[in-house]
């Protein structure tokens, strides 16, 4: 059988990586093999992330690059899905006009019906919003190989707030049914995956809309498969999170002490303004009650510089929080305006580019200060650590992995103990990353 070749570039969310593992599941049923080489390949997809304008971007500056070695080879088929595919729809096709197929985030289920039609010549846009969860029909799942196994467990999002698209591009919240996640997990297992991440925009708003059944009985169905391994769940809205799903996080051995809530801003007002639905004192109250109940948590979050509207005082909020909660790690962003959303059309309180990227600075390096503070709260410590990758780095060979919390772990060794739990004791303190000596 004369295989064609696929070649997938990924951008983005954990959730655009397991859609592209479903898609590759997809087409490795119907002849085509993937390649880590794009001229290479038969067929070239982008699966694209919205979340900002910079990620936007470049997806259109890789499809150009891409259309001009169509120019060479007429066969080359061009397919544009995720997040921008769903926003901008038939419109890439006056931008990008040797794109062949447009795939939303709904109908993954569909590809190999537009492969096809795309192979017949026909330009496909297949955008409609569905009230589906994620769907391979049968064909499976080809997974990374890597130790970690992502699951979405929910997709879309009801929340709604001021800056996001993700409700726009992801659709209404809605829960796989958990006989289906449990399948794959107990799959993925078999594979030989040692940690599954439960994925989802409000990852613990899993359930609402099911009768009885939420993200802490998903948590001890799937703690309760045999094997040694890790569970972890993001990300989480902080007034999701139920007493039940701390105490649950403590009582099971397979999930790990680790909890991702975005705050996006320190200022009650400014979280008025986005559509949050908490104010600063009830995020700390939050996040205090899974430190009190959860030993060596780990708590990352979220922020947004240069909010429109935001003044330097509100600003200076954001720096306190981090430093207030004691955030272990955050992910920070420059406000960009995205098509659709509410914050978009307040042109007038945009706060300058050069006020926004000197904000964007700072809260960076306030983030640096609060990883190396938490980070050296482990120095001497022994720890469990579940090796990721081996490689070579000056001369010197390196096992890289992560703790129970999500400490990355460097560790010297000439063996490749990939795959494996490793306990370590810690010798160094970086910002980013610990040092670790086997025990």
């Amino acid at each position: 059988m004369n295989m064609k070749k696929v070649y997938i570039e990924t951008m983005g969310c954990q959730m655009n990586k397991s859609d592209t593992e479903r898609m590759l599941g997809i087409l490795s049923n119907f002849d085509y093999d993937e390649v880590d080489n794009p001229k290479e390949a038969d067929l070239l997809m982008v699966n694209t992330c919205s979340i900002r304008q910079l990620s936007e971007d470049k997806a259109f500056s890789l499809l150009g690059a891409w259309g001009k070695r169509k120019k060479d080879n007429p066969n080359l088929k061009i397919g544009i899905c995720g997040c921008v595919a769903q926003q901008k729809a038939e419109k890439i096709f006056k931008r990008a006009p040797y794109v062949d197929f447009v795939l939303g985030t709904h109908n993954i289920y569909k590809l190999p019906e537009i492969i096809k039609a795309v192979n017949n010549g026909d330009k496909v846009c297949e955008c409609t919003e569905t009230h589906q969860t994620a769907d391979t029909r049968g064909f499976g799942i080809k997974r990374a190989k890597t130790v970690n196994a992502w699951i979405n467990i929910t997709e879309g999002c009801n929340n709604f707030c001021t800056y996001c698209i993700v409700p726009y591009t992801r659709g209404r919240e809605r829960s796989r049914l958990p006989e289906v996640i449990i399948r794959e997990a107990k799959a993925a297992l078999a594979e030989g995956h040692k940690e599954i991440t439960l994925l989802g925009q409000n990852v613990d708003s899993y359930g609402k809309d099911l009768k009885n059944y939420r993200l802490a009985q998903l948590l001890r169905d799937l703690n309760a498969l045999d094997g040694n391994f890790r569970i972890r769940f993001v990300t989480s809205y902080p007034t999701d999170i139920t007493d039940e799903l701390i105490q649950t996080v403590v009582d099971l051995d397979k999930v790990c002490e680790y909890f991702h809530i975005p705050m996006q801003s320190g200022s009650s007002d400014v979280l008025k303004k986005m559509n949050r639905r908490y104010t600063r004192e009830m995020y700390g109250e939050i996040v205090k009650k899974v430190r009190n109940m959860v030993p060596d948590v780990t708590i990352t979050s979220d922020f947004i510089a240069g909010f429109p509207g935001e003044t330097e005082e509100q600003f200076q909020e954001t720096l306190s929080a981090i430093d207030e909660f004691e955030l272990d790690y955050c992910n920070v962003a420059a406000y960009s305006p995205r098509e659709k959303t509410v914050a978009a059309k307040w042109v007038d309180k945009f706060v300058p580019d050069n006020v926004k990227d000197e904000r964007f600075q700072r809260l960076n390096k306030k983030v640096q200060e609060n990883c190396l503070k938490s980070n050296l709260k482990y120095l001497n410590r022994n720890m469990e650590v579940l090796v990721e990758s081996f490689y070579e780095h000056k001369g010197k060979f390196i096992n890289t992995g992560k703790t129970r919390n999500n400490k990355t772990v460097h560790i010297a060794c000439d063996k490749d103990l990939t795959g494996q739990f490793v306990n370590v004791k810690i010798s160094n303190a970086k910002t980013w990353y610990l040092n670790g000596v086997i025990e």
